[in-house]
């Protein structure tokens, strides 16, 4: 398979951070409505990764991520609105099961949409505040998770770590210890580097998971367990290194870094762990 993205995907690419950078600054309804204009939400498999990507540098708080790799790989659709999936057998931890406007729910007997408001549904409080996950109670449910929704988890997390890897260099850069900048230190640099390579080894698994999906290659439900795992991986050494390398700051509410690490943390939790998704590899 080819990993290199073409002039048309690396122009989508800069249009997404060029859009998403204009419109971080106004409301969630705003930024929804920009997404749905201009179509991001019908991209292909490897495009859509692309999208995920920035909307996961910037930790975005819409219903995209739901919507996209949640509800319309059950249903073959887009919903009227927002949307989600309820396809884990349990019913636990739905990606924006409160406020989808649609909710996918998969059964013994297949698919059936119903809408949110008739979806008992409760928001839970989870580490990331601008993350909305709830429990949904719906009768008999069935387990059958679609590998575009680990594919787009893990498209995320590689966002966020990406722009935890950013904030860390721009910090050991100003940084200055001893009368030399922080990023001078050899020890600084290694973990830098490690974090880069992690980053690059996850997102080159996602858009072959992303590729898999788009070909619906045999190889897909391996590949998206790969991608999951990956991430995961990933963002536990971006999360330790990240947090270290920031010193007290990190810890501190004012900084900017707790919001990506919260979003990597809980792609990794969604959906199942990098442990969980190493487990099922062995198991295929």
């Amino acid at each position: 398979m080819e990993f290199e993205l073409d002039e048309e995907q690396r122009l989508l690419r800069r249009t997404v951070r060029e859009t998403v950078a204009k419109v971080r600054g106004r409301s969630e309804q705003y930024q929804w409505d920009t997404y749905l204009r201009l179509g991001w939400l019908e991209a292909p498999p490897l495009e859509l990764a692309l999208i995920l990507e920035e909307l996961g540098y910037v930790a975005d708080p819409t219903p995209f991520l739901a919507t996209a790799t949640w509800f319309a790989p059950l249903t073959g659709r887009l919903p009227e609105g927002s949307g989600t999936g309820v396809f884990d057998g349990s019913g636990r931890y739905v990606l924006d099961a409160d406020r989808a406007d649609e909710v996918a729910l998969l059964t013994p007997a297949g698919v059936t949409v119903v809408p949110g408001a008739e979806v008992a549904a409760e928001r839970i409080a989870v580490l990331d505040p601008h993350l909305h996950v709830g429990h949904v109670s719906a009768g008999e449910l069935t387990a059958g998770v679609p590998d575009l929704a680990l594919m787009g988890l893990a498209a995320t997390c590689v966002g966020a770590c990406r722009r935890i890897l950013d904030l860390v260099l721009d910090h050991v850069k100003q940084r200055v210890q001893f009368s030399r900048p922080l990023g001078s230190f050899q020890a600084v640099k290694h973990k830098a580097a490690d974090m880069h390579v992690a980053v690059e080894r996850a997102r080159t698994l996602t858009h072959y998971s992303a590729l898999t999906i788009a070909e619906d290659d045999p190889r897909r439900a391996d590949a998206a367990h790969m991608a999951k795992a990956a991430a995961g991986e990933c963002q536990r050494l971006v999360f330790r290194h990240g947090l270290q390398l920031f010193g007290a700051m990190g810890f501190t509410w004012e900084n900017d870094l707790q919001y990506h690490l919260k979003r990597a943390k809980a792609c990794d939790l969604l959906l199942g762990t990098a442990a969980a998704h190493r487990k099922a590899l062995v198991g295929s």
